[in-house]
């Protein structure tokens, strides 16, 4: 079998590496034989990770101005509002390719998160016209990310794979039959452990990961984060490793986590960690870290699978199904507008100190069969047929 992944944005988003990097080994753990291509934005920043047979660009692509496809695209678009053969053109590092594979794995799970991507919808039915089989991997969707155009899209996959339960409920609720719980593939990931640096305590430093994304969506979030790093500073002995997961331009947590850095560096008390270690470099310091406090939701992924205490400035439905997955409940989990509120923030820090271990008990029960619930994507993968 030949599978070629796609939808891939590039590997500067660590979360998009743990993503790669743990389903493909996934799936040549469960099928040694199978070749697993993939499909990036940016395959340079892919070059490292291990299993994959060949990586090729997929770049999306403008139509030269007056250029025959050009005219042939505008007089659709003008006279028909048929924009499907654009978006073919545009993908076609994607389309070119259909013959060569038997599976076409989309890891987008979160490009269903963003509104209407009419784009996607296109893609996945020329892929389906071609006679190919189609699963999105990793699945996160909410109730109010959902539209009927969305849901037709989404029936065309032979399989679903939903890495938490209540996207899995919600899908099901829509009436799709191609639906099966797992979790994320990156659960499983290995880690690798580098030499830990200067100021750094053992088994007595918090991590603590912000993201642009989460300011950008909410304002008075920094100011209140802010505020929290200065009341851990103020009210305990630990250190701060201030822990980037996305280096991507215009997006990037080093830069941002740069200014905590520096407002607390006088302390003594902060470090802040490179912003070129890997994957699972990034989860090598994580692992060995008393407690994360993360936005960026495979950074908060790799704590809970090294049994971290975790409290996560969630934006979406992953991070609390992830949660609920783990706890029973939507445990130390904030939403978009609580994370502006400096005492809600405190608050749910104390609380993860107080609990701290029967939270590491739970993670120590719960991990292991999460993992394993990992492992079942792959095995409902090959049960198709």
């Amino acid at each position: 079998m030949k599978i070629v992944l796609f939808f891939h944005g590039g590997s500067l988003n660590r979360g998009c590496e743990a993503i790669v990097r743990s389903g493909v080994a996934l799936l040549k753990n469960h099928n040694p034989e199978v070749k697993v291509d993939l499909l990036s934005h940016n395959p340079k920043s892919d070059a490292g990770i291990p299993l994959i047979d060949n990586i090729y660009l997929d770049e999306y692509r403008t139509l030269k101005k007056f250029s025959l496809e050009w005219f042939i695209s505008a007089i659709k678009i003008k006279f028909f509002k048929d924009e499907t053969y654009f978006y073919r053109k545009a993908h076609k590092d994607i389309l070119e390719k259909v013959n060569n594979y038997d599976l076409f794995l989309s890891i987008g799970g979160d490009n269903y998160c963003y509104g209407e991507q009419p784009n996607i919808y296109e893609v996945d039915r020329s892929i389906k016209k071609a006679g190919k089989k189609t699963v999105l991997w990793g699945a996160s969707i909410g109730e109010e990310d959902l539209s009927p155009a969305k849901i037709e899209d989404l029936k065309l996959f032979d399989l679903i794979l939903a890495r938490e339960s209540l996207t899995y409920n919600i899908l099901v609720s829509k009436g799709l039959t191609n639906v099966k719980l797992c979790a994320d593939g990156a659960f499983t990931m290995d880690k690798e452990l580098l030499h830990l640096p200067e100021g750094w305590q053992e088994g007595n430093t918090l991590g603590f990961n912000f993201s642009p994304l989460v300011w950008n969506k909410n304002k008075e979030s920094r100011t209140a984060a802010f505020n929290l790093v200065k009341h851990i500073l103020d009210t305990t002995d630990m250190t701060i490793a201030f822990t980037p997961h996305v280096i991507e331009p215009g997006n990037d947590d080093y830069e941002c986590l740069k200014d905590f850095h520096d407002e607390f560096k006088a302390t003594g008390r902060v470090l802040l960690l490179p912003n070129n270690l890997n994957a699972i470099q990034y989860k090598g310091y994580i692992s060995r870290m008393r407690f994360f406090i993360g936005a960026r939701t495979h950074a908060t992924i790799a704590a809970y699978s090294t049994l971290v205490p975790t409290m996560v400035l969630g934006y979406s439905i992953k991070s609390k199904g992830i949660a609920k997955d783990i706890f029973g409940e939507e445990k130390l989990v904030l939403n978009l507008d609580e994370i502006s509120n400096t005492q809600k923030l405190i608050q749910k820090f104390e609380e993860m100190k107080t609990e701290e271990l029967q939270i590491k008990e739970t993670l120590q029960n719960r991990i292991p069969e999460i993992k394993k619930m990992s492992h079942k994507a792959a095995e409902y993968l090959f049960e198709l047929k």
